[in-house]
């Protein structure tokens, strides 16, 4: 069975308010922010034009930053095994990898005698956590966090907390929840800024109540690296994961960095060559420290790309959040004078790192998702986000949003079009007609062959 969706045919673009443009444009760039790879791309709507792409969509993945791309071709030149070889380019590899590490242990705030372990994402360096916590530990999480927070922790040693409705809200479950606990080892799983609506928790205030009944933490910093600066020490987290390709270093890597302790004491989460201090016969002797769970050749290139991102987005941070919070300052307001769009939030008395979540009336999101990529070259993302139970919350029993995520690579033209486009949804309905199938929202009528070469 299909659902078509009939446009109103006889408006030309123009008299819609959509912003109609017939080549790619560079992006403005504003003064003093960084530059991304993809700042002059273009890309083909329904409408037989080309149109700078407008990304709505750093929530989900990030462009890599030019600075950062420039690094990763300078490793790719003089690539070698590390800790592995006595040739030149090891050892320079070898020293930029472990330079990389510094570099991210400033980025951090470590403290002196914390571990930068490099992993594969967020999800991984969670997972990675999750290997070592202690068998007698019982993990607290709240229903609301990222499914990477909330899934990897064994399920009979984990006490799932509801979705709270504020900030107080949050920390009065979690004391209650800490009051109750036998266990006398006890981890807190804390979301940095929520991947749904962009707000950010109350750090502060859930490590102090943790800390009031002796339990650790660590911090879901996915959403909330890229945007505000990240303190171990002054946080007091003990860890903190994060993710490369949403730091602008979409190059397979990610972070755990934290204290040493658990991490020392267990098994090598990938036993293998690195991992090894010594193998006999009868026994096997692992490494202490980063190596003892970066087992296998790591990935140079994904460590020197974060630290470049690390290192930019450090001397940049005051322009970026000005930039940032003026776009989503810009885009909430205007969203809120559309008809029949509801912005959705969670906790509702938090800053945001400038995600914008939104429902239309009348509107599956996934085809305004899709009417905004095809007519309007607009990326933003619909769904549930990996955070089903927050979502069911907040929603309601299996709804779904669109998020509106800005980043680097979005301006203040992107976010006028944006707006233009959904309140022309609203007023006149697609221009094209479009049909629902099992793969999701298409127009029949589409004039793109969307197909690009192999890029090998």
């Amino acid at each position: 069975m299909s659902i078509t969706i009939d446009p109103r045919q006889d408006a030309p673009q123009h008299q819609l308010g959509i912003p109609h443009v017939t080549s790619a444009a560079p992006q403005r760039v504003t003064q003093g922010l960084p530059r991304t790879v993809s700042a002059d791309l273009g890309v083909p709507t329904v409408h037989r034009t080309v149109t700078d792409y407008a990304n709505f969509d750093h929530g989900a993945t990030t462009p890599a930053l030019v600075a950062v791309a420039e690094a990763v071709a300078k490793v790719q030149r003089r690539y070698g095994s590390v800790h592995r070889g006595a040739g030149y380019t090891s050892r320079v590899t070898t020293g930029w990898f472990e330079a990389a590490r510094a570099e991210v242990a400033d980025f951090v705030g470590a403290r002196p005698d914390d571990q930068v372990v490099f992993t594969r994402n967020t999800t991984d360096a969670l997972r990675l956590l999750a290997h070592c916590v202690p068998q007698d530990a019982q993990v607290f999480a709240w229903e609301s966090a990222h499914h990477a927070a909330l899934l990897p922790w064994p399920d009979a040693r984990t006490t799932r907390l509801p979705v709270p409705t504020s900030s107080a809200h949050a920390v009065e479950l979690l004391r209650e929840a800490l009051r109750r606990s036998p266990a006398q080892t006890n981890l807190v799983v804390i979301t940095g800024a929520c991947n749904v609506t962009g707000e950010i928790w109350p750090v502060t205030e859930l490590v102090s109540a943790a800390r009031e009944f002796g339990a650790r933490t660590v911090l879901d910093a996915a959403q909330y690296a890229p945007h505000a600066t990240l303190d171990i020490a002054g946080l007091g987290v003990d860890w903190v994961a994060f993710s490369g390709h949403k730091l602008y270093a979409p190059y397979g890597a990610g972070v755990l960095a934290g204290r040493s302790d658990w991490l020392d004491a267990a098994d090598p989460y990938l036993p293998a060559g690195g991992a090894t201090a010594r193998v006999r016969r009868d026994h096997t002797q692992w490494q202490c420290g980063p190596a003892r769970h970066e087992g296998g050749t790591p990935n140079a290139a994904g460590a020197v790309s974060i630290a470049a991102a690390c290192a930019t987005l450090r001397t940049h941070r005051t322009t970026i959040a000005a930039h940032e919070a003026g776009l989503r300052a810009r885009l909430h307001a205007g969203l809120a004078t559309i008809p029949g769009v509801r912005v959705v939030t969670a906790l509702g008395d938090r800053p945001n790192v400038g995600v914008v979540t939104f429902t239309v009336d009348g509107y599956d999101p996934s085809l305004v998702s899709q009417v905004l990529a095809d007519e309007h070259a607009i990326a933003v993302r619909d769904g549930r986000f990996c955070a089903h139970l927050l979502c069911d919350a907040i929603l309601g029993e299996g709804a779904t949003a669109v998020r509106a995520s800005l980043g680097l690579a979005t301006t203040g033209e992107h976010v006028d079009r944006l707006l233009a486009a959904v309140r022309s949804l609203v007023a006149h309905g697609p221009a094209l007609s479009y049909v629902h199938t099992d793969g999701g929202w298409s127009a029949p009528a589409d004039p793109r062959d969307l197909s690009e070469p192999l890029p090998w």
